[in-house]
């Protein structure tokens, strides 16, 4: 596969590799090779702005989240430094030989760059996800789900509550998914290791958007999320009757 400026000749693959930027799955070597490529390269730039339009529905899937009340307490309590220990007894220290006093200058500027490297460390912390505090936050998982031409369609997020949130994505040429008249989309959810997948419910005609609050199955990472189209009242059968035309897999949000 020949390379240019590190980054695939082929279109299909540099416009994969755009969506993996905008998603935020790259490892941190192409998220930065794709970065310098952008000022210089109109297709990639055009191909990066189609799929954070695409994405747009993500931003609205997880509300915003204050940080806690005793934040900077934590951050205080994780610098602070060691209390001292107690002295140990040592015989009476011989007479102290005179030295010359310190001289100013560059050496007097140390305790300036102290304090600043403590105001970087605070405001890296809090800048990348409070490193410092002890607790992780739990892995948000995510899908895309595409047509059989790779085309995104839906995007799908676990919610906290282990509930289901779905909402249609724009297209290129400004289309959402439709429903074939007389016809029901159908949602399901295949786990890993599950040889037949579980109903998780029926989308709403006009698309949009929809919240599955207690699916029939828990949705976990690697699980494929499907659509099928369906009889008006769904699947008679329990099972996918009808075509597969979106699918995707549950994958945690910036795992590459």
């Amino acid at each position: 596969m020949p390379f240019v400026s590190g980054l695939p000749d082929d279109p299909a693959e540099r416009e994969a590799l755009a969506g993996e930027y905008v998603l935020g799955t790259l490892d941190a070597r192409m998220a930065a090779r794709v970065a310098a490529a952008l000022p210089g390269d109109a297709a990639l730039r055009a191909a990066v702005a189609a799929w954070e339009q695409r994405l747009a529905p993500l931003t609205a899937l997880a509300p915003p989240e204050a940080p806690p009340p005793d934040l900077w307490d934590r951050i205080d309590a994780a610098i602070a430094p060691p209390a001292p220990r107690a002295a140990i007894a040592s015989p009476a220290p011989r007479a102290a030989i005179a030295s010359p006093a310190p001289r100013r200058g560059w050496l007097s500027s140390l305790g300036l760059w102290r304090i600043w490297a403590v105001g970087a460390t605070l405001a890296a912390a809090a800048f990348a996800g409070l490193a410092v505090l002890p607790r992780a936050p739990a892995p948000r998982y995510m899908a895309v789900l595409v047509t059989d031409q790779s085309q995104p369609a839906w995007a799908a997020e676990v919610m906290p509550n282990g509930g289901l949130h779905l909402a249609a994505m724009t297209s290129v040429a400004g289309n959402r998914p439709q429903t074939p008249q007389g016809r029901r989309m159908q949602l399901w959810g295949l786990p890993p290791g599950a040889k037949t997948p579980t109903s998780l419910g029926l989308l709403p005609v006009q698309g949009g958007q929809m919240t599955i609050r207690a699916p029939s199955v828990r949705p976990v990472k690697d699980m494929l999320i499907m659509i099928s189209v369906e009889p008006p009242g769904g699947s008679p059968t329990g099972q996918p009757t009808g075509p597969v035309v979106f699918f995707g897999r549950l994958t945690a949000a910036g795992e590459s």
